[in-house]
């Protein structure tokens, strides 16, 4: 069995909703498509991330998470995006190094961890036998 990710879906907080247009459409340059008008019980915005994959964002109270969740994005230019970021008042960070995924990571205005990353080579190619 194979599998392959359709969707992520992240939270927004209440009255976010220009924010995050602004954010994952004009800054990271997303596809805004409709969701479904059946979802009626969640304020949702829909991006599209490729042919076959999308990224949901509902409106949720923040719950002041802590966490190191994340989802991650390939992109083309890694250092070019970081740029890009910075340019818009965003902080990107490093982490630990992953052989052959050269990778920062940022929040978005919502306070989602995003990792942007470039892959270069297997990883396992790298790793001590």
């Amino acid at each position: 069995m194979t599998y392959r990710l359709q969707h992520v879906s992240v939270p927004r907080p209440p009255g976010s909703v220009e924010r995050t247009r602004g954010f994952y459409g004009a800054l990271l340059g997303l596809e805004e498509i409709p969701a479904p008008t059946t979802i009626t019980t969640v304020d949702v915005i829909w991006f599209k991330l490729n042919e076959s994959a999308e990224l949901h964002i509902f409106e949720e109270e923040p719950i002041g998470d802590t966490s190191i969740r994340h989802f991650c994005l390939v992109v083309e230019d890694l250092e070019a995006m970081r740029r890009k970021l910075r340019d818009a008042g965003y902080t990107p960070w490093d982490e630990e190094p992953i052989p052959g995924r050269p990778r920062f990571f940022c929040r978005d205005p919502n306070g989602n961890i995003i990792e942007f990353t470039t892959i270069v080579g297997d990883y396992l190619g790298y790793q001590d036998s």
